[in-house]
């Protein structure tokens, strides 16, 4: 049973590493945007962000194979979570208290989208 659950398990953790890769790609953006048009710094950063979005086209369209695409997108969400965190740590930009409160109604949303199909079965509950 438990290599079942991680069989479950599994895309949805691609999600989430895809999703944080996905927000790599505004790091790259927004470094890139105080570069001098041109430089050798501008073309390495605006690479870096057509290479990550070339991977996460690709990436994304092997997700959506594995989970209900209302779920993918749901998880997909949680990219503003991570844009927000790279915001402090890296740029080192100010949260609200109306950020945080709608980083938890994201986080809560994601939580229930991806827990509300779930249904137990009497197997299930005696495997526990």
């Amino acid at each position: 049973m438990q290599e079942t659950k991680k069989k479950k398990l599994m895309p949805f953790i691609a999600l989430h590493v895809l999703v944080f890769l996905y927000s790599l790609g505004g790091i790259c953006s927004k470094t890139a945007a105080s570069k001098e048009f041109l430089s050798f710094e501008w073309i390495l950063l605006y690479g870096g962000l057509l290479f990550i979005l070339a991977i996460y086209a690709v990436a994304w369209q092997q997700i959506i194979k594995w989970m209900p695409l209302n779920t993918a997108y749901t998880g997909k969400s949680v990219g503003v979570i991570w844009t927000m965190m790279w915001g402090v740590l890296i740029f080192h930009e100010q949260l609200t208290v109306y950020n945080i409160i709608s980083a938890a109604l994201i986080i809560a949303g994601v939580v229930l989208m991806t827990t509300s199909g779930e249904k137990k079965t009497e197997g299930d509950e005696e495997s526990e």
